[in-house]
């Protein structure tokens, strides 16, 4: 049986924690085919980013036309653009409908506080997206209102939506909810709460990629978004679970995507 394609276009994490590297883990462990597009190169481990290189525009649209002009695509996540003229690139392919189920994570500021993206770049993709997943500090930069509660997730859901997207997630596991991590989902008219236990750990590095990436197989799948989102979180919090005693790293280190533990 052919496994489904998943493309994935993203950063490279020389750490393998997040970018291009999460994300292909996560589609090998849920039964994908991955393939991608390399936005720009980064030096990175679970302490912090030290540099970041964006790839020239063009370099990026001859990769998306490798992958796209041979592989059946079924769904497709973005993850740290770096440059609107990179953005406006994936924006050609969107627009041309060239990717499907499309899933955008708006990579702007990485665990460690490293801003990695632009909020122009972010905004280019909007109208063209089947579901938007920020976390609470990307939907403050991206609707330029504060966003600290559950409350304030819901709105602030509701705001990019009207931008666009289909759906949009607001991810909060740090939102202080009584020992829950809490997300919030709009789209088709209904707003949903999804919760889970928070997981007491460090290592959390790329949870927002292994979301969206978990999020894209669902969809490539077949899954309608709700079903897709809620698969990806229990996946996240398994990952967690899994690696919170593990020692990879002197910082944030990564999930268990996989499964090992």
């Amino acid at each position: 049986m052919t496994p489904t394609t998943v493309l994935t276009v993203a950063g490279s994490d020389s750490g393998g924690g997040a970018g291009i590297q999460a994300d292909l883990k996560v589609f090998a462990a849920l039964g994908a085919y991955g393939t991608s597009v390399v936005t720009a190169v980064t030096a990175q481990n679970t302490r912090g980013v030290d540099a970041v290189l964006p790839l020239p525009p063009a370099t990026v649209t001859d990769q998306l036309d490798s992958v796209l002009g041979d592989f059946r695509v079924r769904a497709v996540k973005t993850g740290m653009l770096g440059t609107p003229a990179v953005a406006d690139a994936v924006a050609v392919a969107a627009r041309a409908g060239r990717l499907p189920n499309l899933v955008v994570d708006p990579v702007l500021v990485a665990t460690s506080g490293h801003r990695l993206g632009v909020i122009g770049a972010v905004e280019r993709l909007l109208p063209y997206a089947l579901v938007v997943t920020p976390n609470r500090a990307e939907a403050e930069a991206l609707t330029g209102a504060p966003v600290t509660t559950v409350g304030e997730m819901v709105t602030a859901a509701g705001a990019l939506a009207a931008g666009g997207p289909a759906y949009v997630v607001v991810t909060g596991g740090d939102v202080d909810a009584d020992g829950e991590a809490v997300d919030v989902l709009v789209g088709a008219g209904t707003t949903t709460v999804l919760r889970a236990p928070r997981v007491d750990t460090r290592h959390n590095h790329g949870t927002g990629c292994s979301f969206s990436a978990a999020i894209a197989v669902r969809l490539a799948a077949g899954d309608p978004v709700p079903t897709a989102v809620a698969t990806a979180k229990e996946y996240v919090t398994r990952g967690l679970i899994g690696a919170r005693g593990w020692e990879l790293g002197a910082g944030r280190g990564p999930l268990d995507h996989f499964g090992w533990s």
